[in-house]
């Protein structure tokens, strides 16, 4: 289920000049935001939690992963390349879980890792937050990366509805709105945060259990359903 061709030239395509430039952008300015305030603040592990949760998770992890999850297809849909790829002797699903593969790892790299050295800049892992918002953003990159992946397949618009998600849903109405919040990604990464740094300050209006499942059926049913879709491309191509 995982094609090395198509992988070489998903990575290609998501590593490029323009976007392995925001890719970079982001996850720099969250490290220089924390050296700041480790410097102005000292080590503090309730500017940490504002820090790594309310901008960290709540706006890079999801940009990336607009970025990463659109841009391993949205691109060959547009410009019609995506017809040479259907052209070849491969499954539909193998095509989805390899470029599903290589969003999901890009957005890790890209998110996960550099919250993981921000956590140790901000108050060298006190409390182990610093690892609990990393595996936060490890499973938000598996949701993320499905959910825009599937964006990718079904809109020509993806990234503005990405962004809408990523900027509006998430950032915005998620924080404000208590009945939002159980149906956004970052509180299911939260609930996964809460419980593996009990009593460092870190909450989630969503249970483990809960948050689990849904974490699950997100990635389980945007791969199904790109799958799907991009069954229905092939046929549209050959008519």
């Amino acid at each position: 289920m995982y094609d090395p061709t198509v992988a070489r030239l998903t990575y290609r395509a998501l590593l490029g000049r323009r976007r392995a430039l925001i890719l970079f952008v982001l996850p720099a300015v969250l490290i220089a935001i924390s050296v700041a305030v480790r410097l102005l603040v000292g080590a503090d592990d309730a500017v940490a939690n504002q820090v790594l949760g309310g901008f960290a998770l709540a706006t890079m992890v999801p940009l990336i992963g607009v970025i990463a999850g659109t841009g391993a297809i949205g691109p060959e849909i547009d410009d019609g390349s995506i017809v040479y790829l259907l052209a070849k002797p491969l499954k539909r699903p193998t095509i989805i879980l390899t470029k599903l593969t290589v969003a999901v790892g890009v957005t890790m790299v890209f998110s996960a890792v550099p919250m993981l050295i921000a956590g140790f800049v901000l108050n060298g892992n006190s409390r182990q937050i610093a690892v609990a918002y990393a595996v936060a953003a490890v499973a938000a990159s598996v949701a993320y990366s499905a959910l825009f992946l599937l964006l990718g397949t079904v809109s020509r618009q993806a990234v503005v509805f990405g962004l809408v998600y990523a900027l509006i849903w998430e950032a915005l109405i998620g924080s404000l709105v208590p009945g939002a919040r159980t149906l956004s990604v970052q509180q299911w990464a939260l609930a996964l945060a809460e419980k593996t740094a009990p009593g460092a300050g870190i909450a989630s209006d969503v249970g483990l259990p809960v948050a689990a499942v849904l974490l699950a059926a997100v990635t389980v049913a945007g791969a199904w359903y790109a799958g799907r879709k991009l069954r229905t491309l092939t046929l549209a191509g050959e008519e």
